[in-house]
């Protein structure tokens, strides 16, 4: 999964410093049955020496080093036989002066050879589970999605009822999160405010997140802010890099931002490489087809509502209507 630097960074840290707790209390475990047995900590002493011996006597010159080596093998075996008294007689696991290991798979390195390992990865998803709650409220869930809150008789303007196109809006969502993939299509989430558009991105984000995917959710002025921020001088590309190699991509609120050649520009590179990649994104507005028309470029234009899945938002205010 493509996690972004941060957390990944974050995730890394986590697991480093796991890592260390658990050696120091394998080591301050190890030191108080050595201080209980004395002669166990001589026995292992002398078994990890036994090494040395061995290479010592097989490169002298002038010596019988066969002869030399058994005498080190069966040496090695009397210590071995009398360690497992003294830890059979004392009832004493062996395990207990083993070294510590945090991961049996990567020995807490978070790799096993250049595939991130299953330990890393889950603290990689909590961590990603810690940004999101930190841009979200922490309520949004399909259970708490209300269809209650739409009208169920036709929209005058389009003859549509808006309970009914939005229980269909709201299954696409739940199946498109269950089902999700790095090849899933990109979404559009079009309509006015307070219909639902951020509500049901963020159950998205989330239930995707749960499944292990990497998720970036912003607004696009954050997204906008990012790549601004790089352009004029900062030196961390992490910034933006993440909003290209996300398995998905979140952009919310799209048409609040200050329309400059700039955001025209980072806008179609973002569109555009992650189409290229194949790469998913779900892009919320409040700006119907002609607005967006009017207020982007036709490169843009195009890409949104040409490759993605329009998914039409329609109702009233929710956000009124719980006053």
């Amino acid at each position: 999964m493509a996690y972004s630097e941060q957390v990944l960074r974050r995730a890394q840290a986590r697991l480093a410093q796991e890592k260390a707790n658990c050696e120091a209390e394998a080591a301050a475990r190890t030191e108080q049955i050595y201080r209980q047995f004395p002669r166990l900590r001589e026995i292992d002493h002398a078994l990890r020496q036994s090494v040395a011996k061995a290479v010592s006597a097989a490169f002298r010159k002038g010596t019988d080093t066969t002869a030399a080596i058994e005498a080190i093998k069966t040496e090695n075996l009397a210590l071995q036989q009398e360690r497992e008294w003294i830890l059979e007689a004392n009832d004493l696991d062996e395990s207990a002066l083993e070294p510590a290991v945090i991961c049996p798979k990567c020995g807490g390195s978070g790799y096993v050879g250049a595939v991130m390992c299953e330990c890393l990865q889950e603290l990689c998803r909590q961590e990603q589970k810690k940004e999101l709650s930190s841009l979200l409220s922490g309520r949004e869930t399909f259970e708490g999605f209300r269809l209650e809150y739409y009208p169920a008789e036709p929209d005058p303007a389009t003859g549509v009822s808006p309970r009914a196109l939005m229980q269909n809006t709201f299954q696409l969502c739940r199946r498109y999160a269950r089902e999700f993939s790095r090849r899933s299509p990109s979404l559009l989430f079009t309509g006015g405010p307070g219909l639902g558009k951020t509500y049901l991105s963020a159950c998205i984000a989330r239930s995707v997140a749960d499944s292990g995917f990497s998720v970036v959710y912003d607004t696009a002025g954050k997204l906008f802010a990012d790549f601004e921020a790089v352009k004029f001088g900062s030196d961390r590309s992490d910034l933006t890099s993440k909003y290209l190699a996300c398995d998905l991509l979140i952009i919310d609120d799209l048409g609040t931002e200050m329309t400059t050649q700039f955001t025209q520009s980072v806008l179609y590179q973002v569109i555009n490489s992650r189409l290229m990649e194949s790469l998913p994104v779900i892009v919320s507005t409040n700006l119907s087809a002609e607005a967006l028309s009017r207020r982007y470029s036709g490169p843009i234009v195009s890409r949104l509502l040409g490759s993605y899945q329009l998914c039409p938002f329609l109702g009233r205010d929710i956000r009124q209507l719980r006053r």
